[in-house]
């Protein structure tokens, strides 16, 4: 198996991490650290880094400011979005999850929805791509 890191980019110039091998250690509270101490996150609503990424998974981990909102989208894989702080409202076929600490919500593909921040959150988004 080849393993794949990142490259680093001006938001993260220390950047280099893997994110595809057959072992990937993660450590959440690390990389959050990270995140919420970038420009992006003081200058921005959000921010985000993909911590694992192969052809068939990607795993990000998002921090939301307050009121901040992902609009209304689709994702061409099953996804599941799992809050590890904060809260948000994952909204679906005309209906509103409010999401809090530990929880979680799966969704087939090509499902419209959004997410709005109740308050500062952070959560894990996993899409999962079925390889034909």
């Amino acid at each position: 198996m080849a393993v794949k890191y990142n490259e680093s980019t001006e938001l993260r110039p220390d950047g280099d991490r893997l994110l595809d091998a057959t072992v990937v250690p993660i450590d959440i509270p690390d990389f959050l650290n990270q995140i919420k101490n970038e420009p992006a996150w003081e200058n921005s609503d959000r921010n985000a880094m993909t911590i694992y990424k192969t052809d068939a998974m990607r795993i990000v981990l998002i921090a939301l400011h307050k009121d901040a909102m992902l609009k209304e989208h689709t994702t061409n894989g099953v996804i599941s979005v799992q809050v590890l702080d904060g809260a948000i409202n994952f909204t679906t076929e005309g209906k509103t999850h409010h999401l809090t600490k530990g929880k979680m919500i799966a969704l087939h593909r090509n499902i419209a929805h959004e997410v709005s921040a109740v308050k500062e959150s952070v959560f894990l988004l996993t899409v999962a791509n079925f390889i034909d």
